[in-house]
């Protein structure tokens, strides 16, 4: 798959509803991180968390379906993956 055909995606964890299982950092450590409060976060190519609520990190393609298995397998259903361009979610509890 070429970058060119990859659309851009992103991806966000709500906090709220995350039950602090891990799963997402079992199948994309690169992507996802627990912090010491328990809950699962994003983290960016920098490896640090973004911890402000609804802060996204892109999606590497590389990753994608890893973190696409973290969205489903996920307990809290609080994994959300959605385009960069229009926001809207492709993978996840508010996905068409």
């Amino acid at each position: 798959m070429s970058n060119e055909t990859a659309e851009a995606l992103e991806v966000w964890i709500d906090q709220d509803l995350c039950t602090g299982d891990g799963i997402c950092v079992q199948y994309a450590p690169e992507v996802f991180e627990l912090d010491i409060d328990g809950l699962a976060y994003v983290k960016g190519e920098d490896d640090e968390l973004r911890q402000t609520p609804g802060a996204t990190v892109p999606v590497p393609v590389a990753l994608l379906r890893d973190v696409v298995d973290s969205a489903k397998e996920c307990p809290g259903d609080c994994i959300h993956v959605r385009r960069a361009a229009d926001r809207v979610e492709v993978y996840g509890p508010d996905a068409e």
